[in-house]
């Protein structure tokens, strides 16, 4: 038992490096070598977990950069309210919650979209699997806020989940060239205008 937790939170512990490294480097610049530095433990700890870096990215993948966005924009939408509302609140609120450093380096999911994603069709699946949650969740809730009478019938569900998801996404990478927010202020007030144009 002590042996099996011993394990576990070695395993952890490779998991929070290296996304950290593939958060702050890139993931191709990060190497096996450079994540078990920042562990201190031995090369022979990283493949008695994993048989390759690819396998330890999946599971950042699954286990860190799903868990961001489940916990920061898909978790959120399935509270109870006025739905128009609370898709308003997630993706303007969710912008004010990150850091400096979260603002400069952009979304993780992102950066790995941009970086990898057409590079295998494993990392391809598993990215994409997030944002077919994420959309899924915004597609309920749209449903939801027509049932509600709180957005206009007539939209497509689809079509705003796919244009809420990629507008996100793409001021998250816009950010990165400035060292202010106005950008983010700008984005805030045309993302107020489009919901408008879909409210009730």
């Amino acid at each position: 038992m002590q042996q099996e937790l011993k394990s576990e939170i070695t395993k952890q512990l490779i998991i929070d490096k290296a996304f950290n490294l593939f958060y702050q480097n890139g993931f191709k610049t990060t190497s096996i070598d450079k994540i078990m530095k920042e562990t201190t433990l031995s090369k022979g700890a990283f493949y008695h977990h994993y048989k390759s870096k690819k396998e330890l990215g999946l599971e950042v993948i699954s286990l860190k950069v799903e868990k961001r966005v489940v916990n920061g924009m898909i978790a959120p939408l399935r509270q109870s309210g006025n739905a128009y509302q609370i898709i308003k609140d997630v993706f303007t609120n969710r912008l004010k919650e990150f850091s400096i450093n979260e603002k400069q380096q952009g979304c993780p999911m992102n950066n790995l979209i941009n970086e990898i994603g057409n590079n295998e069709i494993a990392y391809q699946n598993a990215l994409k699997n997030i944002i077919e949650l994420w959309k899924t969740a915004l597609v309920q809730i749209i449903e939801r806020g027509k049932q509600e009478h709180t957005i206009k019938e007539e939209v497509s569900s689809q079509a705003v989940a796919t244009y809420l998801i990629s507008a996100f996404e793409g001021i998250r990478g816009i950010r990165k060239l400035y060292t202010n927010d106005t950008v983010l202020d700008e984005y805030i007030s045309g993302l107020t205008f489009y919901l408008n144009q879909i409210k009730k």
